[in-house]
């Protein structure tokens, strides 16, 4: 009992002394990184998509999903600023709507797959022996799988709802994270801020959780970047099959996959959500780029 006081001190003053790196290692980060015009960009852009799919309809001119027989490939006008696709809806008010669409799977499948493949790269890390090879193994086996033909598999199966294509695309994507995660936490197992809490006392899941998991944050978050690029193409892709998201909702990868029957009608149908998808892709990839050279811990701080 006599112990237990001092010992509880030590425990919070490494942590303080763990979140006052945290904080520092923070500031310079952000500091690298809005020294990069282009990541700064990419940030601005996905921000403001973030927005309009955030508000989706409230902001929409028209409803996306209202037809208008009379007046099929519409040119852009006042009323229509981006014209009317072959069943003389509204393009903008489909293009805007469908973002909500492709963003959020994009979003939460990466969500899934963060989730499970730092729960699988932090146990397979900390705890080592039969369970890292078990767990590492399997990380295996599912990489050996072909990633886009075992979405379509699923997919064919279960059906294309919203919510199973979020599923399929967040469990099958996550081995990217728990290898990163597993590497991060075999390196910082042994620092001595590590050491130093083992020998305090501290238990093995408030060492792991506290003290190891926030230093893989940044590794984490540049996966992440660059996952939800690939889960928005890979919507795309299954939208464009016909196994994506289904009309009449609205999404990118549909209203391209509808928009291919008339590419010579009205060659500027596909133009417009190709253009989108691309442009997001390319900002998270950007950003992603960025925020892994703003995190490393080895660049040296130039300048004030």
């Amino acid at each position: 009992m006599e112990l237990a006081a001092p010992l509880q001190g030590r425990n919070q003053d490494v942590d303080l002394a763990a979140r006052r790196s945290a904080r520092s290692f923070w500031r310079i980060a952000w500091r690298r990184f809005r020294r990069n015009a282009i990541a700064v960009a990419s940030l601005v852009v996905l921000l403001a998509l973030f927005a309009v799919a955030a508000l989706g309809p409230a902001i929409a001119p028209h409803d996306p999903n209202a037809v208008n027989i009379l007046l099929p490939h519409g040119e852009p006008s006042g009323e229509h600023l981006l014209g009317t696709d072959e069943s003389g809806r509204d393009v903008l008010s489909r293009l805007i709507v469908g973002s909500r669409a492709s963003i959020t799977v994009g979003l939460v499948a990466m969500v899934i797959a963060v989730s499970i493949g730092a729960l699988v790269g932090s146990l397979a890390g900390f705890l080592g022996r039969w369970v890292d090879a078990v767990l590492m193994r399997f990380t295996d086996g599912m990489m050996a799988i072909p990633y886009f033909f075992l979405v379509l598999i699923v997919v064919a199966v279960f059906g294309s709802s919203f919510r199973n294509i979020v599923t399929v695309i967040g469990v099958t994507s996550w081995m990217v994270v728990a290898r990163i995660v597993r590497g991060d936490v075999l390196r910082y197992r042994s620092f001595e801020f590590v050491v130093a809490a083992q020998a305090l006392g501290a238990s093995g899941r408030r060492v792991l959780f506290r003290h190891i998991l926030p230093h893989t944050v940044p590794s984490i978050l540049v996966a992440a970047t660059l996952g939800v690029a690939n889960a928005i193409l890979l919507e795309s892709a299954l939208s464009y099959l016909g196994l994506g998201i289904q009309p009449p909702q609205a999404s990118w990868g549909n209203m391209l996959s509808n928009a291919q029957a008339y590419l010579w009608d009205n060659p500027k149908l596909p133009m417009y959500p190709g253009l989108l998808i691309l442009v997001t892709v390319l900002a998270f990839n950007f950003l992603g780029d960025a925020l892994r050279d703003a995190l490393d811990p080895q660049a040296r701080e130039g300048g004030p």
